[in-house]
Protein backbone atom coordinates (compact mmCIF):
# COMPACT_ATOMS: atom_id res chain seq x y z
CA UNK A 1 0.00 0.00 0.00
CA UNK A 2 1.16 3.76 -1.57
CA UNK A 3 1.98 6.38 1.72
CA UNK A 4 -0.99 8.01 0.19
CA UNK A 5 -3.40 5.30 0.39
CA UNK A 6 -2.23 4.96 4.00
CA UNK A 7 -2.85 8.44 4.67
CA UNK A 8 -6.42 8.45 2.97
CA UNK A 9 -7.38 5.91 5.22
CA UNK A 10 -5.74 7.85 8.13
CA UNK A 11 -7.49 10.53 7.80
CA UNK A 12 -10.95 9.00 6.87
CA UNK A 13 -10.88 6.66 10.26
CA UNK A 14 -9.66 9.91 12.36
CA UNK A 15 -12.90 11.66 11.01
CA UNK A 16 -15.20 8.72 11.85
CA UNK A 17 -13.74 8.18 15.81
CA UNK A 18 -13.91 12.12 16.12
CA UNK A 19 -17.77 12.02 15.05
CA UNK A 20 -18.33 9.26 17.12
CA UNK A 21 -18.84 9.54 20.86
CA UNK A 22 -17.87 6.07 21.72
CA UNK A 23 -15.01 3.90 20.33
CA UNK A 24 -14.50 0.49 21.47
CA UNK A 25 -11.67 -1.89 20.34
CA UNK A 26 -12.41 -5.56 20.01
CA UNK A 27 -11.01 -9.19 18.54
CA UNK A 28 -12.94 -10.46 15.82
CA UNK A 29 -10.89 -12.61 14.21
CA UNK A 30 -11.45 -16.55 14.28
CA UNK A 31 -15.09 -15.70 13.34
CA UNK A 32 -16.33 -17.38 10.13
CA UNK A 33 -17.32 -15.78 7.02
CA UNK A 34 -21.26 -16.36 8.07
CA UNK A 35 -20.68 -14.83 12.20
CA UNK A 36 -19.02 -12.18 10.74
CA UNK A 37 -22.01 -10.81 8.45
CA UNK A 38 -24.04 -11.51 11.63
CA UNK A 39 -22.05 -9.37 13.88
CA UNK A 40 -21.65 -6.72 11.12
CA UNK A 41 -25.60 -7.02 10.64
CA UNK A 42 -26.63 -7.04 14.71
CA UNK A 43 -24.05 -3.82 14.45
CA UNK A 44 -25.98 -2.24 11.68
CA UNK A 45 -29.47 -3.15 13.63
CA UNK A 46 -27.51 -1.03 16.73
CA UNK A 47 -26.42 1.90 14.99
CA UNK A 48 -23.09 0.83 15.81
CA UNK A 49 -20.22 1.15 13.22
CA UNK A 50 -18.08 -1.48 12.87
CA UNK A 51 -14.71 -1.23 10.87
CA UNK A 52 -11.80 -3.83 10.58
CA UNK A 53 -8.57 -2.09 10.83
CA UNK A 54 -4.53 -2.51 10.73
CA UNK A 55 -3.20 -1.96 14.12
CA UNK A 56 -0.27 0.78 13.24
CA UNK A 57 -3.35 2.97 10.98
CA UNK A 58 -5.50 2.79 14.24
CA UNK A 59 -2.73 4.13 16.09
CA UNK A 60 -2.28 7.14 14.04
CA UNK A 61 -5.61 8.31 13.31
CA UNK A 62 -5.92 8.38 17.30
CA UNK A 63 -2.66 10.20 17.69
CA UNK A 64 -4.23 12.91 15.41
CA UNK A 65 -7.01 13.64 17.65
CA UNK A 66 -7.41 15.88 20.69
CA UNK A 67 -8.30 13.14 22.84
CA UNK A 68 -5.62 11.33 25.04
CA UNK A 69 -6.26 7.70 24.06
CA UNK A 70 -2.78 6.62 25.12
CA UNK A 71 -4.36 3.91 27.61
CA UNK A 72 -5.52 2.01 24.45
CA UNK A 73 -2.29 2.25 22.44
CA UNK A 74 -1.45 -1.56 24.44
CA UNK A 75 -4.10 -2.87 23.17
CA UNK A 76 -3.31 -2.41 19.56
CA UNK A 77 -1.62 -6.15 19.15
CA UNK A 78 -3.14 -8.67 16.74
CA UNK A 79 -6.36 -8.61 14.94
CA UNK A 80 -8.47 -5.30 15.55
CA UNK A 81 -12.10 -3.58 14.82
CA UNK A 82 -13.19 -0.76 15.74
CA UNK A 83 -16.79 -0.81 17.07
CA UNK A 84 -18.00 3.11 17.25
CA UNK A 85 -21.35 4.47 18.48
CA UNK A 86 -23.29 7.19 19.97
CA UNK A 87 -24.65 5.66 23.37
CA UNK A 88 -21.72 4.24 25.35
CA UNK A 89 -23.44 0.74 26.21
CA UNK A 90 -24.23 -0.25 22.81
CA UNK A 91 -21.37 -1.81 21.59
CA UNK A 92 -21.09 -3.37 24.87
CA UNK A 93 -24.30 -4.89 25.02
CA UNK A 94 -23.89 -6.37 21.38
CA UNK A 95 -21.06 -7.89 22.70
CA UNK A 96 -22.10 -9.28 25.41
CA UNK A 97 -25.38 -10.75 23.75
CA UNK A 98 -23.62 -11.99 20.40
CA UNK A 99 -21.00 -14.04 22.83
CA UNK A 100 -23.92 -16.13 23.92
CA UNK A 101 -23.67 -18.13 20.53
CA UNK A 102 -19.74 -17.49 19.56
CA UNK A 103 -16.55 -16.95 21.30
CA UNK A 104 -16.05 -13.84 19.59
CA UNK A 105 -15.54 -10.77 19.87
CA UNK A 106 -13.40 -9.88 22.18
CA UNK A 107 -13.41 -6.72 24.34
CA UNK A 108 -9.81 -5.67 23.89
CA UNK A 109 -10.85 -1.62 25.20
CA UNK A 110 -12.85 0.93 24.80
CA UNK A 111 -13.00 4.52 25.37
CA UNK A 112 -16.42 5.47 26.61
CA UNK A 113 -17.79 8.68 28.15
CA UNK A 114 -14.27 10.18 28.39
CA UNK A 115 -13.15 7.25 30.05
CA UNK A 116 -10.74 4.66 29.13
CA UNK A 117 -11.39 1.01 30.25
CA UNK A 118 -8.80 -1.67 29.43
CA UNK A 119 -9.69 -5.84 29.27
CA UNK A 120 -12.16 -7.96 28.82
CA UNK A 121 -12.47 -8.10 32.44
CA UNK A 122 -14.50 -4.31 31.98
CA UNK A 123 -17.40 -5.76 30.00
CA UNK A 124 -19.86 -5.98 32.73
CA UNK A 125 -19.25 -2.82 33.79
CA UNK A 126 -19.47 -1.26 30.57
CA UNK A 127 -22.97 -2.62 30.15
CA UNK A 128 -23.89 -1.12 32.83
CA UNK A 129 -22.81 2.15 32.20
CA UNK A 130 -26.23 4.61 31.65
CA UNK A 131 -25.91 7.04 28.71
CA UNK A 132 -26.37 10.63 29.26
CA UNK A 133 -30.19 10.32 28.33
CA UNK A 134 -30.78 7.82 30.74
CA UNK A 135 -29.33 9.38 33.66
CA UNK A 136 -31.43 12.41 32.81
CA UNK A 137 -34.32 10.71 33.01
CA UNK A 138 -33.15 9.27 36.46
CA UNK A 139 -33.02 13.02 37.54
CA UNK A 140 -36.22 13.84 36.02
CA UNK A 141 -37.82 11.13 38.44
CA UNK A 142 -36.38 11.72 41.86
CA UNK A 143 -37.59 15.28 41.21
CA UNK A 144 -40.45 14.56 40.09
CA UNK A 145 -41.83 12.44 43.22
CA UNK A 146 -41.44 15.59 45.85
CA UNK A 147 -43.68 17.69 43.75
CA UNK A 148 -45.96 14.93 43.17
CA UNK A 149 -46.56 14.81 47.05
CA UNK A 150 -46.70 18.25 47.06
CA UNK A 151 -49.68 18.35 44.52
CA UNK A 152 -51.17 15.41 46.34
CA UNK A 153 -51.41 17.03 49.51
CA UNK A 154 -52.53 20.53 48.52
CA UNK A 155 -55.17 18.38 46.16
CA UNK A 156 -55.92 16.14 49.52
CA UNK A 157 -56.42 19.87 51.69
CA UNK A 158 -58.65 21.09 49.61
CA UNK A 159 -55.74 23.63 48.76
CA UNK A 160 -55.90 25.59 51.90
CA UNK A 161 -53.09 25.96 54.15
CA UNK A 162 -54.43 24.33 56.99
CA UNK A 163 -55.68 21.47 54.98
CA UNK A 164 -52.08 21.09 53.50
CA UNK A 165 -50.55 21.18 56.89
CA UNK A 166 -53.26 18.65 58.57
CA UNK A 167 -52.90 16.24 55.57
CA UNK A 168 -49.22 16.26 55.87
CA UNK A 169 -49.27 15.85 59.34
CA UNK A 170 -51.62 12.71 59.56
CA UNK A 171 -48.60 11.39 57.01
CA UNK A 172 -46.24 12.11 59.36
Amino acid sequence: MKREEKQVIIDNLTEQIRSHKHLYISDISELDAAATQELRKACFEANIKLIQVKNTLLRVALENLDTDYKELYGTLKGSSAVMLAETGNAPAKLIKEFRKSHDKPVLKAAYVEECAYVGENQLDALVSIKSKEELLGDIVLLLQSPMQKLISALESGKNTIGGVLKTLEDRA
